[in-house]
């Protein structure tokens, strides 16, 4: 793991100090340093101030001094700062040597957090009404970075994506079609996903809120849609499945894949449900209430101030959260599977099998896709019904992070963006309704991106293609879009901005793809093959070193994007990568300084950073061209 060979060599050596000191159980840290304080620093010192009855600084000076007296590989001094931090300073030859050479492997930064283990990813879950929109775009992408991220985790990930297929939005189009005279083929080839949502659910509403009569076709049409057999449920089926489709293309566009369709009307008619009802009532999870406003109906208890919830209404009908609950169970493993299995009739870009769930019995195939852990990707809106969830698996398993919530804040568009895309909002950002139709779709904004970016190409390159151009361009869109959903804190709302998302400087994907194609430029213009076998000694300059350093900080952020399912640390770090060299790229030259041996050591350099960005990138789901 690079970088951490070091904070492991210093870890061991502090730990065999302090059993020589007759001290125990302190948990001191050992972490990359900060700008002053050497290349690892460590608290040590703090932690033993009290049971020593000395100054943090005198105990680091203490520790330093008999640290020098032990075997070292990759540490060359330590030293006592006058904070009491204890920091060290490497010996950069061999460093330099080992992360780089590690760099050029294809396993470089793997880590095991995972232990082989098996986890389910699900993520994406929109309704199939209509088209995905920019907010939509958060879930899915955050979904499919963490899912990458495991990946390299070493975890076995299913990634799932569960289809309400039965709800009401599904209801309101199948009205639309049936009562409401809307053609089966949308408009100039407008694709079906974006006409059902723009055009069929928009208008089949507004006719709701002029004549609330109609509620009651709504409710009869809910009604058919929950008896498998109904020709409603038939002909939703078919609708559904075609809106599926669009989405689906729009996901494959972004780079983002899956394991498995789950659909919400097959779990509704599979006997889950009075499986897992019959488990909580064993269990004591709910109860039967007697009197009450929530007489008759079956409850969870609410903790603390919170109302209890309903999951059986006095009538017998299930709620909501009663369709979550044994879809919950079922990725877990903690009910016998009811379904067979079969491949979706279109092919994912990348190969790799997509299966769906069906209850057909002509065709028994059986997969597993459940996990010994599940992570849901659901907005921060849902956070009380998922908390409902995580609480009973945690007891269906006697453990509390089996089953986690990975929530997220809502995607705004700036007041300018809004504008470009024909919504007017007075200068402040634009909240999104698909029922009301005030959405911008994710293909209207890469499409949007994928412009902007072919003009700003060809003004640069006009001696490119066509094709090499457009490929480029759904690079930089793609990037720029999934970087822009998870470079921030998943608790903090996204003001999405077009202009500035595409900015070569600052904080954006491209500017960071941008040091990808500026380190290609070098190599493509070299005489030499970068190659390992070189002087490392040779690389001593401060941006060299900084650089070097930040390569060798690939596993440690990756264990740290994997432990605490965060993607921003993985973007934090692509960006951190392309700073420090694009640093190195201003301070020192590479090609044509006349010293073959230092030329050779500063291309093999150059590489090794080429290799480990593109490497975090894909953790990101993101490509960078050889030029922009």
């Amino acid at each position: 793991m690079t970088f951490k060979s070091i904070i492991d060599e210093i870890e061991n050596n502090l730990n065999k100090i302090l059993d020589d000191m007759s001290i125990s159980d302190v948990k001191f840290s050992v972490e990359p340093a900060k700008p002053g304080f050497g290349d690892v620093s460590s608290n040590v010192s703090f932690l033993l101030s009290k049971q020593l009855k000395k100054s943090p600084k005198d105990i680091a000076e203490i520790i330093s001094e008999k640290y020098m007296h032990l075997s070292k590989i990759l540490v060359l001094k330590s030293e006592a700062h006058q904070s009491g931090y204890l920091n060290f300073f490497a010996d950069w030859t061999k460093l330099s040597q080992l992360i780089i050479s590690e760099s050029y492997l294809d396993t470089f930064g793997d880590v095991n957090v995972g232990n082989n283990s098996t986890i389910v990813i699900e993520h994406t879950s929109v309704n199939p009404n209509k088209a995905l929109h920019i907010g939509h775009i958060r879930n899915i992408i955050i979904g499919d970075t963490v899912s990458r991220i495991l990946e390299k985790a070493n975890y076995n990930v299913n990634v799932l994506n569960y289809i309400d297929d039965s709800g009401l939005q599904v209801a309101d189009i199948i009205v639309g079609f049936k009562h409401f005279g809307f053609a089966l083929e949308p408009p100039n080839g407008k694709k079906f996903d974006h006409y059902c949502g723009d055009d069929v659910y928009v208008k089949t509403t507004e006719k709701y809120d002029a004549d609330p009569s109609l509620e009651e076709i709504r409710k009869n049409v809910l009604k058919e849609l929950e008896d498998g057999t109904s020709e409603t449920a038939k002909f939703a089926d078919k609708i559904t499945k075609r809106v599926l489709s669009g989405q689906l293309e729009t996901c494959w566009n972004l780079g983002v894949f899956y394991d498995c369709l789950n659909f919400e009307s097959q779990i509704i008619r599979s006997g889950l449900w009075s499986k897992i009802f019959e488990k909580l009532k064993e269990m004591n999870l709910i109860e039967f209430e007697n009197d009450g406003k929530n007489a008759g109906c079956w409850v969870i208890r609410g903790e603390g101030k919170e109302e209890d919830k309903v999951i059986v209404r006095s009538n017998g009908t299930a709620t909501y959260i009663a369709k979550d609950i044994p879809y919950a169970a079922w990725k877990l493993g903690l009910l016998e599977d009811p379904f067979n299995y079969e491949k979706y009739g279109k092919e994912q870009p990348n190969s790799r099998i997509l299966w769906q769930t069906t209850l057909n019995e002509n065709n028994p195939i059986s997969k597993n896709f459940t996990g010994e852990k599940v992570v849901t990707v659901i907005d921060s809106r849902q956070d009380r019904l998922q908390n409902i969830i995580t609480s009973l698996m945690g007891k269906f398993k006697s453990t509390s992070d089996t089953y986690v919530h990975l929530g997220y804040e809502s995607v705004t568009l700036s007041s300018d963006t809004a504008k470009t895309i024909g919504l007017y909002t007075d200068g402040k950002q634009a909240q999104m309704s698909g029922r009301k139709g005030l959405y911008v779709s994710a293909d209207s904004v890469y499409d949007l991106l994928k412009e902007k970016t072919i003009e700003e190409t060809q003004k640069r390159h006009s001696e490119m293609n066509i094709s090499e151009i457009e490929t480029i361009a759904h690079s930089v869109s793609v990037g720029t879009l999934r970087y822009e959903m998870i470079k921030q804190d998943l608790d903090k709302i996204i003001t999405f901005d077009l202009t500035k998302s595409l900015s070569l400087e600052g904080n954006t994907s491209p500017y960071i793809q941008y040091s990808h194609a500026r380190a290609s430029r070098i190599l493509e213009k070299s005489e030499y093959a970068p190659s390992i076998d070189v002087d490392f000694s040779l690389l001593s300059e401060k941006s060299e070193l900084e650089l070097i350093k930040i390569i060798g900080l690939f596993g440690i952020n990756v264990m740290d994007a994997a432990n605490n399912l965060s993607p921003k640390v993985i973007a934090r770090y692509c960006y951190d990568l392309a700073v420090s060299f694009n640093s190195f790229y201003e301070h020192v030259k590479v090609l044509g300084i006349g010293d073959e041996k230092l030329e050779k050591s500063r291309l093999c350099l150059v590489n090794s950073f080429k290799m480990t960005l593109l490497k975090s990138l894909n953790l990101l789901g993101i490509t960078a061209p050889e030029r922009m």
